[in-house]
């Protein structure tokens, strides 16, 4: 039966939600109300804080079945259906399973909703398994059970009086009263209380089951106390757990209780003030010593804050105000520096070896974008012209291009090799860039470099493109005045990023030439194989 019962849960979940999908209410989920069949169980409807117009205008409807505006129906119509609708409260006197499922309250048609879903069971074992509600006493003290009072009629319902409480204990027949004077660890186990009602001259009960957990008695424990600054304000709290409305928790200063008793009144200096929660049979009682400035006097005393049970029992913490040391800046100044000497060093290193460190990155641990960019050519390498002195010859472009396709995995374009013939220089150069994720400029000599006018339009289509263009020079362009290159040479060395070639030391992989260049060249890009044509005029 409990599997059914939670079946049905599963089932009326979603129809909440789907009412919420016509009528754009129920954003919270459903509270759970259980009651066992034949009982009488409550509901609430909490105020809407955006309205306040007390209960009026307060609307219930019930989807057990179909939707139905149960605040409309007439008093016959209610005693029908077993139930009462008075302001707030919806109160079902004989719950059966026609009553089970979805119910929502609002504060009129456009107000907020509130929902719960009502579970209705049948047998005793399936009410301890949904409703029980824990209970905790201290072995060898006063022990009272305390009764939940969930989903009960609230107090001022036309016509229905509270009757009582009974206690029975599981198993057993005879009631007990609900009080221990002293509890004991035998006593603990799970008990019933049923709470009836009279309505027009009918019993109505309400019944919970409460387990009850006896443990070794203990003392109290308060949080740690922090050490106040003279002139400043302090707040120290002291909890406690009770079972009984008749206990109490208080403060006082002196090294008796009588010496001097602190004052609830919040115009003294030095005040208290107490906060209660109940909650599950127990009540936590916070009780709040506040300085509003701590002066000398203050740090002289002890204080203590002391809990008097009903029963007898008490217990009681002393605490001494102490001044907290002012804190130390020397510490501070030198986790400071610390930090600043650390970042100062990261930077140097990270401009002394960035090439390095990027290289490294790279090459090992692969951290560079693999995000394909659609071109075709990792890098487009053209001749420009230089002096005969100044110029790499053949055989040095032949080794800097098998390097960089060979041992490092570029895959290049040519001017010399991969630029088709039959098309117009600019056009079939411009192309080669658009293709290209790079452009490397490199010195020759003799002249097989483009002519100025190509240069021009070289630069207007990095610009406009903005392809990273790598410029390469060599020691003898260095000693040069910048004022002697061709402008067009001069514009294309400012906008890219220029490597200088030292004739045999850069031939190593290993030497500063690659370690720039490559520094300055995008990681290369994993290409599809494809096949090369190559084109010989005859």
């Amino acid at each position: 039966m409990l599997q059914a019962v939670m079946m049905v849960k599963v089932l009326l979940l979603p129809l909440c939600f789907f009412f919420a999908s016509l009528t754009g209410v129920c954003p919270q989920r459903p509270k759970d109300v259980n009651v066992k069949a034949g009982e009488m169980v409550a509901l609430y409807c909490r105020p809407d804080r955006r309205n306040n117009h007390g209960d009026a205008g307060v609307i219930w409807r019930s989807y057990t079945t179909q939707e139905m505006n149960l605040t409309a129906m007439s008093s016959a119509e209610q005693v029908q259906m077993d139930l009462l609708v008075h302001g707030r409260s919806l109160v079902i006197l004989s719950a059966s399973i026609k009553h089970q499922g979805n119910y929502s309250c609002s504060q009129g048609d456009a107000g907020s909703q509130s929902w719960f879903m009502l579970t209705v069971y049948t047998t005793q074992r399936e009410g301890e398994e949904m409703s029980q509600y824990p209970g905790t006493c201290y072995a060898q003290e006063a022990c009272t059970l305390y009764c939940p009072d969930v989903n009960v009629p609230a107090e001022g319902i036309l016509n229905i009086t509270s009757n009582g409480i009974i206690w029975h204990k599981v198993g057993e027949s005879l009631p007990i009263d609900g009080y221990f004077s002293r509890v004991k660890e035998k006593d603990q186990g799970a008990y019933t209380c049923t709470r009836s009602y009279l309505y027009n001259g009918q019993i109505y009960n309400r019944t919970f089951t409460v387990v009850l957990d006896v443990k070794p008695k203990e003392k109290a424990k308060y949080p740690s106390i922090t050490k106040p600054n003279k002139g400043s304000t302090k707040v120290i709290d002291c909890e406690g757990v009770m079972y009984s409305d008749f206990d109490g928790m208080f403060w006082y200063s002196g090294e008796r209780c009588g010496e001097s008793v602190v004052k609830k009144n919040n115009s003294f200096p030095v005040f208290y003030n107490i906060t209660r929660e109940k909650n599950a049979g127990e009540i936590k009682m916070t009780a709040s010593l506040v300085f509003k400035k701590v002066s000398e006097e203050d740090l002289s005393k002890n204080y203590t804050c002391k809990l008097v049970a009903a029963s007898g029992h008490s217990s009681s913490v002393t605490i001494t105000l102490a001044q907290k040391p002012r804190p130390s800046y020397v510490s501070l100044a030198v986790a400071f520096a610390s930090i600043t000497v650390v970042v100062v060093l990261t930077v140097l290193i990270y401009v002394r070896f960035k090439i390095d460190i990027t290289l490294f990155l790279r090459d090992t641990l692969g951290c560079h974008s693999s995000t394909s960019d659609g071109k075709s050519y990792d890098a487009f390498l053209m001749c420009y012209k230089s002096d005969t002195k100044a110029g790499l010859n053949a055989h040095d472009r032949r080794w800097l291009e098998s390097v960089l396709e060979e041992e490092f995995g570029y895959r290049l374009c040519l001017y010399d090799r991969d630029v088709l013939p039959g098309k117009a220089v600019v056009e079939a150069v411009l192309d080669s860039i658009e293709q290209s994720r790079t452009m490397v400029l490199i010195p020759t000599s003799p002249d097989l470099g483009p002519g100025s006018g190509l240069l021009s339009a070289i630069h207007a289509a990095l610009v406009e493109r903005q392809t990273r263009l790598v410029f390469i020079k060599t020691e003898a362009t260095e000693v040069r005045k910048s004022g002697s290159l061709p402008e067009a040479l001069q514009l294309l060395s400012k906008a890219g990023d220029c490597v200088t070639w030292k004739g045999e030391s850069s031939m190593r992989s290993s030497s500063s030439f690659w370690k720039q260049l490559r520094y300055y060249l995008p990681a290369p890009q994993q290409h599809a194989p494809q096949i090369r044509l190559s084109t010989q005029t005859i």
